[in-house]
């Protein structure tokens, strides 16, 4: 097929000489102008095949096939292996916003390199799973034509602990996700001014947060808490990532389905935010307006409707759909040509009309696919992304020439756990047990143990004795531990955000046999080790002496592991969300208004590890704290500045960060709020000047009724410190007059 397109544009090179060359076809003009010349061009049926997305060629205009969409989201997904990074959860706990564009930008050259090698496959195409096409070659091997336009980031909000998909996510917090998608989605799309590397697609827009009805669910959310905590984020990801691409999530919002939700994807998307790439319904979206909310009772009306809201494109059955209301008078061809516009624009910027030497990102070998150098990003991002959550007494790091017999027990612990869903292939996956083996001095016995499943074990007395008989043997016992799709994933919300009781006796029962134990966590969303799962009270943690969190780290994940338990690597990760006790402190999971107890900014108790957390090996010291000017108009901005020390002996990462308090706001306001962060690296002794910038938008709340943010004159509190509950120095700011923004 991309043979069909090089020829296409052969005959295009032709009819410029010629003369001929229509102006759509003429890489020298505007996008715009040339979006205009080809629509007219076009009959309505061909109109509406182009807003399928997997839309067809069209020979007689050269318009090549597009194979509309793909996953990214922690590499690319494939048929052959790629590059296998941590899980968006795990790279928000990096609090690294320069090393996760850096992994967008090697995913999408990845996901080019792809595109760019398939057309040397011989063979017949045919349409695969999911409507995307893909090449069958003599031997019958699938290759799937990935398309350049791709389904990630995922950013919505972690509001509750139960939901299935927080893996998939970038924390709890607005402005942590924010400062991550600007980050993605550039690293995605390139820096290039006239082409697209990939189309990045951010979703699901917007309030999804629940698997349990998702696909009928209306979601009841107040103004106000929809602009604050739903949607800065998506804000961002349009306003300064650029993202061409949106997609609607299944979801209803205070009675309205999303996928024609006016207020969301023309009032706020296009009209406040400016958006001019194209809209995207989730996979079914719109058959779903008259099957699960059951609002219309044809296809061709609920597609008119989407259409009609803001909506662009869809599956295989939209276009006949979208012929069909035309038909009856539910839409006007102009109403297509506008939907088409948005879709040709983002096909023309990725370089689809043009001669494939005339965009840079043609040029990316397939040789950078799964290559050493991308395999090492895997690595440093694994380590940056593991938070040390507990180390009692210093157990670590673990000294190996002392060590002469660990025991790796757990059932994660010789798992080769890629992720829970939307994960490609790796071509060599560090399981844990994988990685300390590489890590231990010469002679040392790893005995291994997998103790239990997940949730139940073949023989479970049998099991724990196992464990047990290891963990009595060893110097020191290290115990895999977590979740997997079993407990969440997409379509399943967890009940209970405990380790599960099999898992909670196994490390109660290793932990008795050797003292000396440290637990590993490997999750999506947050684990809790307090006993008590689904509502009830809970207790006192665990008491093991050491816990760390590595989220789902990617190809590299065992021998990051290995590398911080035993001290060639200082872990630096920071949770981005937190670890309540139980579901005991948790409103209802359809309880969507966070000032009910939801995230660290409305909770009114200790957790069981406050967002932001994360200890070091070695100590960091806080002094100086200083602004700028103590006010501001509300249309200014000041610099806060903090010096921060390494008081330790090792070299180590700290996070610094940066909340605000509004305690003279008219409404209720948050506890606390992240305005700010920078990780930073310093060697012992070492102080370094970190500053943050501080605009008096940053201190603003919504104002339903004048349809704005306002900063309202008066004190605020400016906290700084590694954590949102380890505040280490206190200032205040004071804004000396009103300010107004409407974004």
């Amino acid at each position: 097929m991309r043979l069909l397109v090089r020829s296409i544009l052969a005959l295009a090179v032709a009819a410029v000489a010629a003369g001929q060359q229509p102006v759509y076809l003429d890489p020298s003009l505007p996008v715009g102008k040339r979006v205009d010349d080809l629509i007219p061009r076009l009959t309505l049926e061909e109109k509406t095949s182009l807003l399928a997305t997997t839309a067809p060629a069209i020979e007689r205009l050269r318009i090549p096939v597009m194979n509309g969409w793909n996953q990214s989201l922690h590499g690319i997904v494939w048929t052959r292996p790629t590059t296998m990074f941590p899980m968006p959860i795990g790279m928000a706990a990096t609090w690294n916003t320069a090393l996760i564009h850096e992994v967008a930008s090697v995913i999408a050259d990845e996901g080019r390199a792809v595109y760019n090698l398939w057309p040397t496959v011989p063979g017949k195409v045919e349409q695969g799973q999911q409507g995307q096409l893909v090449t069958v070659t003599a031997n019958g091997e699938r290759l799937r034509h990935n398309g350049l336009v791709y389904r990630s980031p995922v950013i919505n909000i972690d509001r509750d602990p139960r939901w299935g998909r927080i893996d998939e996510a970038f924390g709890e917090d607005p402005f942590l996700t924010s400062r991550m998608t600007v980050a993605y989605v550039k690293g995605t799309q390139g820096d290039d001014p006239r082409y697209l590397k990939l189309a990045a697609t951010l979703k699901h827009y917007a309030v999804n947060n629940q698997e349990k009805d998702r696909l009928s669910l209306s979601a009841r959310v107040d103004e106000r808490m929809l602009m604050e905590f739903w949607l800065p984020h998506f804000a961002a990801g349009i306003m300064e990532g650029r993202a061409v691409s949106i997609m609607s999530s299944y979801n209803a919002l205070n009675g309205m389905p999303n996928a024609e939700n006016k207020l969301l994807l023309t009032d706020i998307l296009r009209g406040r935010w400016k958006f001019d790439g194209f809209v995207v319904p989730d996979s079914g979206a719109v058959e779903r307006l008259v099957s699960q909310h059951r609002k219309y009772t044809t296809l061709e009306e609920a597609a008119a409707r989407t259409i009609l809201a803001g909506s662009d494109l869809d599956n295989g059955a939209y276009p006949d759909a979208l012929r069909k209301a035309v038909a009856k008078g539910f839409l006007t061809e102009k109403d297509i040509d506008r939907s088409l516009a948005r879709v040709l624009r983002v096909r023309f910027r990725l370089g689809e009309f043009d001669p494939p030497e005339m965009v840079p990102y043609s040029k990316i070998s397939p040789a950078v696919i799964d290559s050493a150098a991308h395999r090492e990003l895997a690595l440093r991002t694994a380590r940056e992304s593991i938070v040390l959550l507990a180390n009692r007494d210093g157990l670590l790091p673990l000294d190996r020439s002392r060590i002469k017999t660990i025991a790796v027990i757990g059932p994660h612990a010789d798992r080769a756990m890629m992720g829970i869903g939307y994960t490609g292939l790796a071509s060599k996956f560090v399981k844990p047990l994988d990685g300390i083996r590489n890590k231990v001095a010469p002679g040392t016995e790893v005995l291994y143990a997998r103790g239990s499943g997940i949730l139940e074990a073949d023989d479970e007395e049998a099991g724990f004795r196992q464990a047990a008989a290891a963990a009595g043997r060893a110097d020191v016992a290290v115990l895999f531990v977590g979740t997997d799709q079993l407990l969440e994933g997409e379509g399943r919300d967890r009940m209970y955000i405990n380790l599960p009781p099999i898992q909670m006796e196994l490390v109660r029962r290793v932990h008795a046999a050797n003292p000396k134990t440290v637990v590993v966590l490997l999750n999506g969303g947050p684990v809790s080790l307090s006993p008590g799962a689904g509502g009830a009270a809970f207790g006192a943690p665990l008491d093991v002496p050491a816990v760390l969190d590595m989220f789902m780290a990617g190809e590299e994940g065992g021998n990051a592991i290995a590398d911080i338990l035993f001290g060639d690597y200082n872990p630096g990760g920071r949770l981005p969300y937190t670890v309540y006790h139980s579901t005991f402190e948790l409103p209802p999971m359809d309880e969507y208004d966070i000032t009910k107890g939801f995230t660290y900014m409305y909770l009114d108790r200790k957790p069981e590890y406050p967002f932001g957390h994360g200890l070091s090996y070695t100590s960091f010291t806080y002094s100086n704290l200083t602004t700028s000017s103590a006010s501001m108009p509300g249309s200014g901005q000041v610099e806060v500045r903090v010096n921060v020390r390494n008081s330790g002996s090792r070299a180590g990462d700290e996070v610094v960060q940066l909340y605000v308090h509004d305690g003279n706001a008219p409404v209720k306001r948050p506890r606390k709020e992240l305005r700010g962060f920078e990780r930073i690296s310093l060697r012992p002794g070492e102080t370094k000047t970190v500053s943050f910038t501080l605009p008096a938008r940053g201190l603003a709340y919504y104002d339903a009724g004048a349809k704005a943010f306002v900063a309202h004159p008066g004190a605020f509190d400016v906290w700084v410190g590694g954590s949102s509950e380890d505040i280490r120095l206190k200032s205040q700011v004071r804004v000396t007059s009103p300010g107004q923004w409407t974004n």
